[in-house]
């Protein structure tokens, strides 16, 4: 009769972690040497999507061109987008997004492979993204990942209804078991070479608000004859900041934003209707629920004060982004190992689709820098921000240490 097996004893198991260990990190600088190898080709592809936007909804193209540069069979389609995955077909897996769409802007740029399209332009680093992800993908199918690697190449992420929001909602997903999904950002504001990866709260949860006012139209000339919705509409405005300033505590992130006004046909007139849309961002999912009851209230209320009505409606948007913790230490120590370095924590109000999958499993955002020290150039979404190739290099290198970093938290 054979013996019941027994648990290793603490040396023994320090012994196998250990050597666990090194094999990553011999295969971790395999890989980081063979990505030399694919990266030619990756910046290439980066200039045909480049070229050749597409806006959210309409990626179809852009999947393709990523399937020819990828070459690799077994891509699952998810909307207008995919997942790919790459080692064991069993077995719990790590995950790394990028984003498929452009925007509706025109782009400003210099560059020979700038947009051939009119009023579409990638100024968010989204062709970037997917070039360094082609990249990565190749040389983890070519290294036989530890744990098995999921490239997510998702639709949608600048737009409504959210690309994430579809994924993380749809069995094929999820039948993966994702313990860690990782997402790679480039980030203007922080010099090329440096990292931001700071764990908790870095984006906030942003919803949208629309209020449409009514009242009785009326000439010009004759205002008591009719309700005033413009003037009601400019007073909801003013009266909406109060709420961040002076029911929100002053340490917590907050912000309400009236982005659009529209109403009105002449110069003369009053007009039976105005309408108001904007966002409410913050860090709070409770904070988030009271001011979506003290927006309601105001805007009612101020709306009655000027003999008007109003009607508003929220739509909740995406949620906090918080960064595991696990995950962002571990990549914090191999951005150290691999001479990058580290920035101060980018944080912001501003929202990205990539929180609804760290609403659902360990996620860890990452901002590679591409700023070039001059506070005056192009950030995110201006016409003429178009970075140097060498920012694939980049992000494929952060999103493979993320992989690795990743890779040790779930067999060490």
């Amino acid at each position: 009769m054979s013996e019941n097996p027994r648990l290793p004893d603490e040396t023994e198991t320090e012994g196998v972690v250990g050597l666990v260990a090194e094999q990553l990190e011999a295969l971790e600088q395999v890989a980081i040497s063979m990505l030399e190898t694919v990266l030619p080709e990756a910046v290439e592809l980066r200039h045909r999507i480049h070229a050749e936007p597409r806006l959210g909804g309409d990626e179809f193209d852009t999947r393709d061109e990523i399937l020819r540069a990828l070459g690799m069979p077994g891509a699952q389609f998810i909307h207008e987008g995919f997942v790919l995955r790459v080692g064991d077909a069993k077995g719990p897996v790590i995950a790394i997004r990028s984003e498929l769409d452009a925007l509706p802007i025109q782009e400003c740029s210099e560059v020979p492979w700038q947009s051939r399209r009119a009023n579409v332009a990638h100024l968010c680093g989204h062709d970037v993204h997917m070039a360094a992800l082609v990249a990565v993908t190749r040389v983890l199918d070519m290294v036989r990942p530890p744990v098995p690697f999921l490239a997510v190449f998702q639709p949608r992420e600048e737009t409504y209804p959210s690309g994430a929001k579809d994924f993380v909602d749809n069995p094929t997903m999820l039948a993966h078991d994702i313990r860690a999904m990782i997402g790679v950002h480039l980030q203007p504001a922080i010099p090329e070479g440096w990292i931001s990866s700071a764990a908790g709260a870095i984006n906030a949860a942003a919803d949208n608000f629309d209020i449409l006012v009514h009242g009785r139209p009326a000439h010009g000339a004759y205002p008591h004859l009719g309700d005033d919705t413009v003037l009601a509409a400019a007073a909801i405005v003013q009266s909406l900041q109060q709420v961040v300033a002076r029911r929100i505590d002053p340490m917590n992130p907050m912000v309400i934003t009236v982005g659009r006004i529209s109403g009105g046909d002449s110069h003369n007139a009053m007009p039976s209707q105005v309408s108001l849309q904007g966002t409410i961002r913050s860090y709070s999912q409770s904070e988030s629920r009271l001011i979506h009851g003290l927006v309601n209230t105001i805007v009612r209320s101020t709306a009655e004060a000027y003999g008007c009505t109003a009607e508003v409606v929220i739509s909740i948007g995406e949620p906090v982004l918080r960064n595991n913790v696990e995950l962002a230490e571990g990549l914090s120590a191999q951005l150290r190992s691999n001479d990058f370095m580290e920035s101060a924590p980018v944080r912001s109000c501003g929202a990205d689709d990539f929180a609804f999958f760290s609403a659902l499993m360990p996620s860890l955002m990452v901002f590679a820098g591409a700023g070039d020290g001059d506070p005056g150039s192009p950030g995110l979404h201006h016409p003429r921000f178009a970075p140097d190739d060498t920012s694939v290099r980049q992000v494929a290198q952060v999103m493979l240490l993320a992989y690795f970093a990743a890779a040790r938290t779930l067999l060490t």
